[in-house]
């Protein structure tokens, strides 16, 4: 008899294990089924082109503020007027 009920054993464990290699496949082809391959792709793509666009904005506005700050400036007025202060400093 324990012959017998290892071979039982060793049967339904075959048959559970593909029982379960079934229902897996299954799964996976049922989910890819439901899913529209190229609308994911077009949707990806859309995403990455809105995102491109807001890092050249943010860019855009990042390098508008410096180049325009540094335009107002004439660094050699600045100077100029630094040596004269201190010039006034040193006299009283």
């Amino acid at each position: 008899m324990p012959n017998n009920q290892k071979q039982q054993s060793g049967a339904n464990g075959k048959k559970m294990k593909k029982q379960q290699q079934q229902q897996q496949n299954q799964f996976g082809t049922e989910f890819a089924s439901e899913t529209d391959v190229q609308e994911v792709k077009k949707n990806n793509q859309q995403s990455e082109q809105k995102k491109q666009q807001q890092n050249q904005q943010q860019q855009q506005q990042q390098n508008q503020y410096g180049t325009e700050f540094a335009s107002d400036t004439d660094v050699q007025e600045v100077k100029q007027r630094n040596q004269q202060s201190a010039q006034k400093k040193n006299q009283q």
